[in-house]
């Protein structure tokens, strides 16, 4: 089993909190207005992906915790990171204090794991006018490049209201899968047996992609993200009733698309845009990939040793 330590920061009212338990916790947005103030650091183990253990620390963000982590517990809490994702509200009236506080996170992590990936979301995107986002994003995005360095850091802008969230999560746990390159390069094989135009992997629990392939382009860009939200909330109601999520075919004129669950720890879709091909072909072709994939699940590197220390 591998262990991977995330360090989840920001300041207090941030929406670290909503964000962790919207993604690991199975919380749709609006039922996080009751979740209450994180109290000093909450841990959390959450199995990813079977042989992936992502160790989350989300720290919370009074103050005087933030003092006390870069003092006290400053080699605890920043030793062995393998990530760091920073939480800035974007509308903050103390921006130059949460940049302060950004600021001694990084040198921090630059003293215990120098080697730790560096994510910053600028989150609560949907206060901002719609003309105005594209803009301020940009704006933080270009300032905090710039006070990371020698350190890199990937922005994204965030919303719990809307895929945005998805597609941050998706890109920051998508580099922590070990074997990833090994899983898109089978995944393509497979898209090219199946004639799709493309194939999707889905994380079983949280519904984040893992992996994709797209033979024809798609003006889309946001779709995955959007799936991901559509199908978790068909799942939630699912189990509201009683019932599990075993799979999904959609069909129109122009495509066909079908989502089932293919290993112990993912969910596939196939699209195809050949609607002529019968739904048992594809179905049997996925049915006679499972196995080969639930190998790949499974084939991950020996870890490194300090990171099973964390």
């Amino acid at each position: 089993m591998m262990k991977k330590k995330v360090l989840l920061m920001g300041k207090s009212g941030s929406g670290k909190t909503s964000m962790r338990s919207i993604i690991f916790a199975n919380y749709i947005a609006r039922d996080t207005r009751r979740l209450g103030a994180t109290i000093d650091v909450e841990h959390s183990h959450v199995r990813f992906l079977g042989n992936l253990v992502l160790n989350l620390w989300d720290c919370g963000g009074q103050e005087a915790f933030m003092e006390n982590y870069f003092a006290s517990q400053r080699d605890n809490i920043f030793r062995n990171v393998e990530v760091l994702i920073y939480v800035f509200d974007v509308e903050s009236r103390e921006l130059e204090k949460d940049i302060h506080y950004y600021q001694s996170c990084l040198e921090a992590i630059l003293q215990n794991s120098p080697e730790a990936q560096i994510f910053c979301l600028i989150h609560k995107m949907d206060l901002v006018q719609d003309d105005q986002r594209e803009i301020i994003f940009n704006e933080r995005q270009e300032d905090l490049k710039r006070l990371s360095k020698p350190l890199d850091c990937t922005c994204f802008a965030t919303s719990i209201w809307d895929e945005t969230l998805y597609k941050a999560w998706s890109s920051i746990v998508y580099k922590l899968i070990p074997n990833v390159q090994q899983l898109e390069e089978n995944l393509s094989n497979f898209a090219a047996i199946l004639d799709a135009d493309e194939v999707l992997l889905f994380e079983k629990a949280t519904f984040l992609v893992i992996s994709y392939c797209e033979r024809v382009p798609h003006k889309d860009v946001h779709r995955f993200e959007k799936i991901s939200n559509i199908i978790k909330q068909f799942k939630l109601s699912c189990s509201k009733i009683g019932a599990s999520f075993d799979s999904m075919e959609v069909r129109n004129s122009q495509f066909a698309a079908f989502i089932e669950l293919f290993t112990p720890n993912m969910v596939v879709m196939v699209v195809m845009s050949d609607t002529s091909i019968p739904s048992a072909a594809t179905q049997l072709n996925i049915k006679n990939a499972r196995k080969h994939f639930e190998k790949l699940e499974t084939l991950v590197p020996n870890p490194k040793p300090s990171i099973m220390e964390s």
